[in-house]
């Protein structure tokens, strides 16, 4: 892989807010980026973003819908723990623990990882964001970009 910073947009768009990575990534791949970085969507197809990384970027940045416990719409910026054992899982679960473990099963290592999550309003069977979650992805694009300018700056990512 050639991108020193690899974006991905994960998650379900038949299932409602689970779609917001998959927008985001979608929106920010119209910008004009920094060379060296890379957006692609995902989407449900977690295995293909492990075997990406088996070439790792400098730093991954994941968009994703993550559930924890705000009102609808509210942004975050995780740092997974890495090391963190995860269990097996099928290769058709969308989840960032089937491709930390899928990655490590095929002798990977991982990169730096930052999530840009979003608080789903809704998980429901249908196409389409709720209006909190499609008001959130404008900022959550522009916590890509402040990650992006402080890696640039010299900071860690």
């Amino acid at each position: 892989m050639s991108a020193r910073v690899l974006v991905a947009g994960i998650g379900n768009i038949f299932l409602g807010d689970d779609g917001f990575g998959v927008v985001a990534a979608r929106r920010l791949a119209e910008d004009d980026l920094p060379a060296g970085v890379e957006v692609e969507d995902y989407g449900i197809r977690c295995l293909h973003l492990a075997f990406a990384l088996l070439e790792p970027p400098e730093l991954l940045i994941v968009l994703d819908a993550a559930g924890r416990g705000g009102p609808p719409g509210s942004l975050y910026v995780i740092e997974p723990i890495l090391d963190a054992p995860t269990q097996a899982s099928d290769a058709h679960s969308a989840s960032l623990a089937t491709v930390f473990s899928s990655v490590r099963a095929m002798g990977g290592s991982l990169p730096p990882v930052r999530v840009v999550g979003c608080e789903p309003a809704s998980l429901d069977e249908g196409i389409g964001l709720s209006a909190q979650v499609e008001g959130a992805v404008e900022p959550a694009l522009a916590l890509v970009r402040n990650i992006l300018d402080e890696r640039a700056g010299g900071g860690k990512g």
